[in-house]
């Protein structure tokens, strides 16, 4: 195995830093998103309104200089604002599509769940295909393209749930939560300041994410860390409190956002700690609970928590170890 690309590693660092410039206090949640975007997945951030999630991904978009869309979801916004449509030209008597907001790399949905269900599943091709169709022809977005949605909380006044075929389609979903005492005082001089996410750098381009995440992809995983991460995830087929498992959409995502938490630790190998650092992020969401969980109050950290705990592994973080396949797994 060779060592990973120093100059791609130092450039997401970059990246990361400018993002922490305004996403103060919330290191954990900008290394998780950075992942999930060297993994080439989809992330949906599911928290209270306030507390930074549009900065966050906005942040990202300056840093990569990515070509960004928002939207903001309303029950009135419809299928062609995000796909696009098209319109009868009266001097050529012909069609010309008029793109949507998806036609970009990084498409923000503010408050996805406010939306309607129709205007929802208009984003499933896209985000598992990278294409979009409109009146029977098909056309590719941008590469890269990523996803960030935001959502409220079930439950907030105005708004229904996804379906499970969408949720499925976010690599992982995380929670941002209130920052604490000191990070908010930093966050209050830093607004009065004026300092905003235009004053994120520019670090790399959409081109050079889109090298970096190739070399991402070619992080090694040993036969027995595969079989490891499978486990889990057929563990939460089996569990007596999930009527809903993770998809194998969800075993693919988990092994990609493993090999990404490796290259974030500046290794090109894969660990079973990196897979047991993203897990809850990338199942929470797959899965439902059934009615004996919510009859118990049993939440789906909980169950996913033991899930880790009951599959247990034992691994030395070295690449000899990984190589030789010398761990124990029950």
């Amino acid at each position: 195995m060779g060592e990973i690309n120093e100059v791609y590693y130092q450039e997401v660092l970059s990246v990361m830093e400018q993002v922490q410039r305004v996403v103060i206090g919330k290191e954990d949640c900008v290394r998780k998103a950075m992942a999930a975007i060297l993994a080439g997945g989809h992330i949906l951030i599911d928290d209270i309104p306030g507390v930074g999630k549009t900065t966050l991904a906005m942040a990202f978009s300056n840093a990569m200089a990515l070509e960004s869309k928002r939207i903001q979801f309303t029950p009135d916004v419809m299928p062609s604002d995000i796909l696009g449509f098209s319109m009868y030209q009266k001097q050529t008597g012909t069609f010309s599509y008029q793109p949507g907001a998806v036609m970009c790399n990084l498409f923000l949905g503010d408050e996805i769940n406010r939306t309607s269900p129709k205007t929802q599943s208009a984003l499933l091709e896209v985000m598992e295909e990278g294409n979009v169709t409109v009146d029977g022809i098909t056309r590719n977005v941008p590469e890269p393209f990523i996803v960030i949605a935001t959502e409220n909380p079930a439950g907030s006044v105005g708004t229904q749930l996804l379906p499970e075929s969408q949720l499925d389609r976010f690599m992982i979903c995380m929670t941002m939560g209130y920052p604490d005492l000191e990070d908010e005082i930093a966050i209050a001089k830093g607004k009065s300041s004026g300092i905003s996410v235009e004053d994120v750098e520019v670090v790399i381009s959409a081109e050079e994410l889109v090298r970096i995440r190739l070399g991402v992809e070619n992080i090694f995983v040993h036969d027995k860390v595969y079989r490891y991460l499978c486990k889990l995830v057929q563990a939460t087929r089996e569990n007596a409190y999930i009527s809903l498992g993770i998809s194998p959409r969800g075993t693919i995502a988990l092994a990609k956002m493993a090999k990404a938490v490796a290259f974030l630790s500046k290794r090109n190998y894969v660990i079973p700690n990196d897979v047991m650092k993203i897990f809850l992020d990338v199942a929470s969401h797959r899965i439902v609970l059934n009615a004996k969980a919510r009859a118990g109050h049993v939440t789906a950290e909980t169950i996913l928590t033991q899930v880790l705990e009951q599959t247990d592994v034992q691994a030395k973080d070295s690449a000899r170890q990984i190589r030789s396949g010398n761990f124990q797994m029950r």
